[in-house]
């Protein structure tokens, strides 16, 4: 995911700087010159970022081939200025002079000849920047590189600084010497005179505007005779001595060096710095945790199929660092995040219970069951719904359901302009709402055992149970109506050997339900649209709703080809709850339930989903409670909506 900042994360400022050196006609060139690797291309660990950092070259923005040269990013010490900076081999490249006449530009030239190993760091803004998720690769710099690691794809150089530890431990700085030869961080020697690759010079393109002109201001050029080297000397042990009181907290010893304190100061403020945070290292992830995120890590861990689609990428990043949290963290992390504080050698009941006594757990364990009930629910191919009217009850009361019928046929109207009435008579059906339900517990041994992933199943299998109930409530009812529902009176049953599944009993079931008539006599032309069958006529079914043709076997004991009359008309819907055995097994044809509906299923409020809700647990229960229910009901409701087949 790209990722863009309206406030780039690393802003330095800057200024446009035109210098102007003498040359050799106006004085002694004294300046010393150096060439810096100012970045090699690999990823580097940079405060405030949790993952390693990478800045892609190629779309770095050069402003100015002239950027200070600072000693470690400070703008009141600086060293010199760059004359070239270029990209060569997906390594930026920086030369220049030093032409600051600062105490930080004395010592950065006496160390480097006193073979200190100085590294570089480079100062940008990070305007676009995008996650590489673990085990992904990248190519970029030059090199394939591997997630996770932040791609900086869009930053500007704003200048590069001379420091003791960089970022990117790979950068060195080389400084001329008198001789003609060039001091390299680290000791090692090469030639002033070493060619060099040709200039990759990538510069910035401003929008339709010009470089700023600025000034030129005469620099300073420094004399390397004037310098005392028993002062330097005395600096840098002073500098060492610092650096060593502070250890990691170079922040404090540049701040020390810079302000000159003195070592009794020095060691206060080491002592006060450290006094807070103690030895542990601290993770800067857990005081950024959230209900939603810890709601999105448990339902990933819970196997929830819509999680991806509900939470925005950076939720999920943070949550799948979560995805196998025990029980007794979860209930830590919340009990934190709702202000408790919890005894340092606290058990884990007692972290539970400590956790359960606020809001911020049973919210996210209320929550992320839901939603992994309601996958469970829906992982269930669903049949009742489809070939049945939905109708939502305010109650749990017996409800009458009236279906007007009668002469609805236009007729012809007489020269007076008089409209026939037509004779309308209502049938009633009956249908009531029940609850259907189980308890979900979080039990003590489930705390003792850490058992998280116990209790995240429990859900799924409710919602499974929910669906479960529904078609077995459901197909139950149609089969108890043969002999009532479906009868010869009714005119919607085909019985003996032809009424097997296959084309021909097919063609004796659409027949009889394209027949159906409304109390006067007329066809009331129901629209025939599922196929109901139980699974062993679960293939013949789908064969005869995809296939155009259909291979018949002849009386000469040979196939021949025929077209399929009932190709994608009559879609299949299956049911493991529709009972038979083989090609005999009884099948329904069914009608549109939005035109003439068979069968009728009823939901409490419209509500046609199961809920999970805590429940208040027995004092007898040594845990916590969770109720889930599904309220529902089913009729059977017009006998014209439907035809079935006894299958032998």
């Amino acid at each position: 995911m790209t990722m863009m900042n309206s406030e780039p994360r690393m802003i330095i400022a800057r200024a446009s700087l035109s210098l102007s050196v003498p040359n050799s006609s106006d004085a002694p060139t004294t300046l010393r010159r150096f060439r810096i690797l100012a970045y090699s291309g690999a990823p580097m660990t940079v405060r405030g970022w949790e993952l390693p950092v990478v800045i892609d070259l190629e779309k770095l923005q050069i402003p100015s081939q002239s950027l200070p040269i600072r000693f470690n990013h400070d703008g009141n010490t600086g060293i010199g200025h760059t004359e070239r900076i270029a990209i060569e081999d997906g390594q930026l490249i920086a030369e220049g002079v030093v032409s600051r006449a600062t105490a930080a530009a004395q010592e950065f030239v006496a160390s480097a000849e006193n073979g200190f190993p100085w590294q570089a760091s480079v100062g940008t803004t990070a305007e676009i920047f995008r996650l590489i998720p673990e085990n992904t690769r990248v190519e970029v710099n030059g090199r394939e590189l591997e997630g996770p690691i932040y791609l900086v794809e869009k930053a500007t150089l704003m200048e590069i600084s001379v420091v003791d530890l960089g970022a990117d431990i790979n950068t060195e700085v080389a400084l001329t010497a008198h001789a003609g030869l060039s001091f390299v961080a680290g000791g090692n020697l090469m030639s002033d005179q070493t060619p060099r690759p040709q200039d990759q010079m990538i510069e910035a393109q401003t929008q339709d505007q010009s470089p700023m002109e600025v000034p030129a201001v005469q620099a300073q050029a420094i004399e390397p005779q004037a310098v005392e080297p028993a002062r330097y000397q005395e600096d840098l042990e002073r500098f060492k001595v610092i650096r060593a009181i502070f250890g990691q907290r170079t922040d404090l010893a540049e701040k020390a060096i810079r302000e000159k304190w003195n070592l009794e100061q020095c060691q206060i403020e080491a002592l006060r710095a450290e006094r807070p945070k103690g030895p542990a290292i601290h993770t800067r992830t857990e005081p950024m945790i959230t209900a939603q995120m810890l709601t999105c890590a448990l339902r990933i861990q819970g196997r929830d199929s819509c999680v991806e689609k509900e939470y925005p990428a950076p939720i999920l990043e943070a949550a799948d660092q979560y995805r196998s949290l025990p029980l007794v963290k979860l209930a830590e992390i919340c009990a934190r995040l709702d202000g408790v504080d919890l005894p340092i050698a606290a058990r884990p009941t007692e972290i539970v219970q400590a956790a359960m006594s606020t809001r911020t757990l049973m919210n996210v364990l209320k929550e992320s069951a839901q939603k992994i009930l309601l996958d469970g629910y829906q992982s269930i191919e669903p049949a009742a719904t489809r070939v049945a009217r939905i109708f939502e009850v305010p109650d749990f009361k017996t409800v009458t359901l009236a279906r007007l019928t009668g002469q609805y046929r236009l007729e012809k109207v007489a020269p007076d302009g008089e409209l026939p009435h037509a004779e309308v008579t209502d049938q009633g059906f009956t249908i009531r709402v029940e609850t259907f339900g189980r308890l979900v517990g979080l039990t003590r041994q489930d705390v003792i055992n850490d058992d998280l992933g116990a209790f995240l199943d429990l859900p799924r299998q409710i919602g499974r149970g929910a669906a479960l109930a529904l078609e077995s409530t459901f197909w139950s009812m149609v089969e108890a109506g043969n002999g009532t529902f479906f009868a010869s009176g009714n005119s919607n049953v085909i019985s003996g050997a032809s009424s097997a599944f296959g084309i021909a009993s097919l063609n004796a079931a659409l027949a009889k339900l394209r027949k159906q008539t409304d109390p006067a006599g007329n066809p009331i032309a129901a629209r025939p649209r599922f196929v109901a069958v139980p699974p062993d006529l679960e293939a013949d079914a789908t064969a005869i709703y995809t296939s155009n043709v259909l291979l018949i076997a002849g009386s000469s004991d040979r196939t021949v080809a025929q077209n399929n009359p009932h190709a994608n008309k009559y879609e299949p819907v299956v049911s493991p709850y529709l009972t038979g055995s083989g090609s005999s097994s009884p099948w329904y044809l069914v009608a549109d339930p939005a035109d003439v509906p068979a069968f009728g299923i009823a939901f409490l409020r419209g509500q046609q989903m199961p809920t999970i809700e805590e429940a208040e647990p027995d004092p007898k229960y040594l845990g916590r409670l969770f109720r889930g229910y599904f309220d529902f009901g089913v009729a059977l409701l017009d006998p014209r909506g439907a035809v079935r087949a006894a299958g032998s």
